[in-house]
């Protein structure tokens, strides 16, 4: 997900946004898997304005456009038609440090003799340095700057032993935050961390599944939420359903608290939470572990309203709207 090179460690870096589609060829009369891709970003715009892009299967063939800027910038409604595929990955990149490039942009795609595969990541490896020494001293090249590179890397190079082997072989040599959206030919694999750092559900639609950050994803697409993907876990997605299965022996529900706080939309469920209801409890209980005498409570926009007015109504401090967001206009 991150540009290494000109990473500011005093910030955040982590809010980027990952969809998976896998539609069922046996159901689906219309193999729209990137037009879905496309309204999931969209409704995770908040976690990524730097770029966006979707990669899509079909019959073996992966086609893929990117771009930076945001959702409705990078895509048309006629590329979206030329996207035809049963499976797709979609990816919005949070707005780093430093200078863009549309190398960092994701999803990130390799074809090699025995298929191809495309990653979406979300978080940061913290031992990306030591992989990419790894995978150069044996071969690789790299076209970004992003540690998510060296994800698709180790898939790929792992790939004779199997989907399987490979996917647990690369996800226990990573190490950090990571939610993933991985595409092959004929499958779509979600996972997450063994900490649950980084978020992930999976939804159904009627003819298939969708992996997505926020169950806010799944509501664009008109998906129903089945559940969180669970920390330690991978999910295996074709046309007999969902295989899951653990890779991690140490597991820990550890969810980044600012997800709650600051990255997720208001409308979304997370682990079972719904996002404002824990933003109206920490702002009720801000207000009684250091209430303060003042004659309004107002939030900052957006992530701060649900937590100004849980300390309004904990208080009897009256609410009020105090600044206005502008969003993703001039």
């Amino acid at each position: 997900m991150e540009n290494i090179c000109n990473m500011d460690f005093d910030k955040l870096h982590e809010e980027c946004g990952i969809v998976g589609i896998y539609l069922n060829k046996k159901e689906a009369n219309d193999f729209n898997a990137a037009r879905m891709t496309y309204y999931g970003l969209y409704s995770l715009q908040h976690r990524g304005q730097e770029s966006a892009g979707i990669a899509v299967m079909n019959d073996g063939e992966v086609e893929q456009h990117k771009g930076m800027g945001l959702v409705s910038e990078v895509f048309t409604a006629e590329k979206l038609e030329e996207m035809r595929g049963q499976i797709a990955v979609g990816h919005v990149l949070y707005s780093t440090c430093g200078e863009a490039h549309i190398e960092n942009a994701q999803p990130f795609v390799n074809r090699f003799k025995l298929g191809s595969i495309a990653v979406a990541h979300n978080g940061t490896l913290v031992n990306y340095i030591q992989l990419k020494e790894f995978l150069e001293e044996t071969g690789s090249t790299f076209l970004s700057s992003s540690d998510s590179e060296v994800i698709i890397k180790l898939i790929a190079k792992n790939y004779k032993k199997g989907l399987e082997k490979a996917l647990t072989d690369t996800i226990q040599m990573i190490k950090g935050s990571f939610a993933l959206a991985v595409m092959t030919d004929n499958c779509l694999i979600g996972a997450r961390d063994p900490h649950g750092i980084r978020p992930l559900c999976l939804g159904k639609v009627e003819n298939g599944w969708v992996l997505a950050s926020e169950s806010c994803a799944l509501d664009a697409i008109g998906a129903e939420l089945v559940r969180d993907i669970r920390p330690g876990e991978i999910v295996i997605i074709n046309d007999d359903g969902v295989l899951s299965f653990e890779f991690g022996e140490h597991t820990a529900k550890q969810t980044c608290i600012f997800e709650y706080v600051y990255f997720a939309r208001p409308d979304s469920i997370m682990d079972g939470i719904p996002v404002q209801e824990a933003r109206l409890r920490m702002g009720a209980v801000l207000a009684r572990e250091s209430g303060v005498e003042a004659d309004v409570v107002i939030g900052v926009p957006d992530s701060g309203l649900g937590a100004a007015m849980g300390y309004s109504k904990a208080s009897g401090i009256p609410y009020a709207m105090g600044i206005v967001k502008n969003k993703y206009i001039g």
